[in-house]
Parts: structure tokens; C-alpha cells; sequence
């Protein structure tokens, strides 16, 4: 088995959250009996978001991750070097942020492709900087998607409790419900799937959520679980797979948290988010301040590992040393486990 597998972090827009968590994570001995980390970004940013947690960076700077030795002390890091020198600032949009939070994610695709890394874990980034940089995308997953070439992708998303994969993400809600079809509804179960046997899981429990309230009544509120997703699950089920549904949105999550399914099939980027949120992140009401940020986002069915965050750049808490390293944390350990898995087949 691979024991500890080589990931790429990518540090994310440099203005947001993304150069503290990377700092804070790998600060930690345990991270690396699992794996060698290997940052890709900017050593200017990640000085300076040590300097905001009162630290000191002990970069060590490597021109490929076959140089990294994965020991705690020192951040490994392959330099971008498009920050040294130019002005910028924690929690502004700006392009060059932009641009160099997608140099980043570049970076590690390339990696990943030549088979330099094991898998890609991804800090956030600011899409409206990255767009005003001139990368017209609408997140991580469509960048990976168009990169790698992958035409079907799908986002899971995971907390200690509960798994969720989307079948349309980042869409308007009008464009949402047109696009749930039975081809678009059939191929994300079949990912959900894909994802399950990546973590291990060979026969997997997949519930199906309906799209309107309470799975339309019957035909009172709707008619697309009727024409598009029922129809989806009967031909998974005729594939083998252990899928049920449509299922109400308003109970399905419950059931899972509760043990009845191993994941999730949501229909819009909400529906699935609201209760992934709720289950991994906690918030102190007397502070206002989160305790616990806990989730992983994973593009499925690309030809590369990648995990991620589950949160954004969170450029009102960036400079201020206070950023939670949680989730980036989480992520890095789903990509140990599914690269594990996929090099030891």
C-alpha cells in the first residue's frame, strides 16, 4: 500500500484565508505521517500570512515535488514568484490575486497529470478575482474539468456525517431545474457510486433526492421526479446499483446522517450545501466566531485526484491569524485515503 502518498496544495488567492490555512495545517507533525505536502503558491504570501499568526515561515523551497522530503519543520514549496515585489492586499479582489489562484491550480493539474503527485488539494479562491484576471470559469470544478479534458464531473461534498454529490452546481436556480434530466440525474448516481468505491465502499447505499417539496405530491407540485428522476434511478438500479428515490429533500439527509444511505444524490448546489454546512461547521453565538469548519469538496470522475476546501477565500477574516485550518485538514486526509485506494489497485 502507498503509505504516504505526495499532495499538492494550492495556497489559493493570496488575499484570502487560503496562505494562512496552508501555514496553520502544516505546522502539524501528524500531518505528515500520512503524506508530503508540497505547496504550490507564493513564499511572499505565505510569510506574510505567518507573520498575521505571529510565526515565523521556514520555507525550503523545492523546484519539483521529487525534491520534497515531507519532514515536519520546514513548508516545502514551489514558488510561483508572480507576488515578490508587487503590491497587494489581505481581503481585496484583485486580478493578480486572481491570476496567480489559478497559476496555482494550473500548477497541480500538471503534476497530477504527469503522475509527479498522488493527488491535488485545492485552498480557495475568489472566482469574481479570478474572472476579472481573465479566467472565465465558475470554480475549481469547472477548471479542473476543462484542464483534464473530463467532460462528466461531479461535486461531493463530505463532512464527518453525512455525503452529498450534486447533480448541477454552480447554474442559476431556473437553470438548475431544466437541466435535471434523466442522462444528467443517471450519470451522477453512477459517480456517487464511483466515489464510494473510491473510499472504499463496494456496495454502496445511494438515496436520490426528489427536486421540488415533498417529491412533487404525486404530480400537485411539479412533475420532474415523475418524468426524469424516477426514470434515473430505475436504470441504476437495472445496472446494479443500490439506489433509491426520488426521496423528500426535507428527510433524505436525515436518514443518511442516520445510517440508512452512504451518500446523497442532490439536485441543485443548495439543496445539497445547506445540510453539508450545517452537519460539518459550528458557530459560537455569543462570538459569532466558527469552531468547527469541518468538510471536504471532491471533484468526481476526473482522471486525477482532487480535494478541497469547503469553504470560500473568507476575505473578512484574511491578515488576521484567526482563519480555521480544519477543513483544509480534512481535505488532505480524503486525499490520502483515495490515493491510497486508486495507486494500490
Amino acid at each position: 500500500m502507498l503509505q504516504r502518498p505526495m499532495l499538492a496544495i494550492t495556497m489559493g488567492d493570496p488575499a484570502g484565508v487560503g496562505p494562512e490555512i496552508a501555514f496553520k495545517a502544516l505546522q502539524d507533525p501528524k500531518v505528515y505521517e500520512d503524506c508530503i505536502p508540497v505547496v504550490v503558491g507564493e513564499s511572499a504570501a505565505l510569510a506574510r500570512a505567518a507573520e498575521a499568526c505571529g510565526r515565523q515561515a521556514d520555507l525550503r523551497l523545492v523546484a519539483s515535488p521529487k525534491e520534497a522530503v515531507g519532514k515536519p519543520g520546514a513548508i516545502e514549496l514551489i514558488d510561483l514568484g508572480l507576488l515578490a515585489g508587487k503590491p497587494w492586499a489581505w481581503g481585496q479582489v484583485d486580478p493578480l490575486c486572481g491570476d496567480i489562484a489559478f497559476r496555482c491550480v494550473e500548477r497541480a493539474i500538471q503534476l497530477a497529470l504527469k503522475n509527479e503527485v498522488h493527488a491535488v488539494v485545492t485552498g480557495p479562491l475568489n472566482k469574481e478575482a479570478m474572472n476579472l484576471a481573465g479566467h472565465h470559469y465558475a470554480g475549481h470544478t469547472e477548471i479542473f474539468a476543462a484542464l483534464t479534458g473530463t467532460k462528466q464531473v461531479g461535486m461531493l461534498l463530505t463532512s464527518p456525517t453525512l455525503r452529498v454529490i450534486h447533480v448541477t452546481t454552480h447554474v442559476a436556480m431556473r437553470q438548475a431545474c431544466d437541466l435535471v434530466t434523466t442522462e444528467r440525474v443517471l450519470k451522477t448516481i453512477r459517480l456517487a457510486r464511483q466515489a464510494m468505491e473510491m473510499l472504499g465502499i463496494e456496495r454502496p447505499r445511494i438515496a436520490v433526492a426528489g427536486l421540488n417539496a415533498h417529491c412533487s405530491e404525486n404530480g400537485l407540485f411539479g412533475d420532474e421526479e415523475e418524468k426524469w428522476i424516477a426514470p434515473a434511478v430505475r436504470l441504476a438500479q437495472g445496472e446494479g446499483i443500490l439506489a433509491e428515490g426520488p426521496l423528500p429533500p426535507d428527510t433524505v439527509f436525515v436518514k443518511a446522517m442516520g445510517g440508512q444511505y452512504d451518500i446523497v444524490v442532490a439536485m441543485y448546489h443548495d439543496q445539497g450545501h445547506i445540510p453539508l454546512k450545517l452537519s460539518g461547521f459550528k458557530m459560537d453565538p455569543a462570538t459569532g466566531a466558527f469552531t468547527s469548519v469541518s468538510g471536504v469538496n471532491t471533484t468526481i470522475g476526473l482522471p486525477i485526484i482532487r480535494t478541497s476546501v469547503d469553504h470560500g477565500t473568507a476575505f473578512d477574516k484574511a491578515g488576521k491569524g484567526v482563519a480555521n485550518e480544519e477543513s483544509l485538514k480534512d481535505a488532505m486526509r480524503m486525499a490520502v485515503v483515495m490515493a491510497r485506494h486508486k495507486f494500490s489497485l
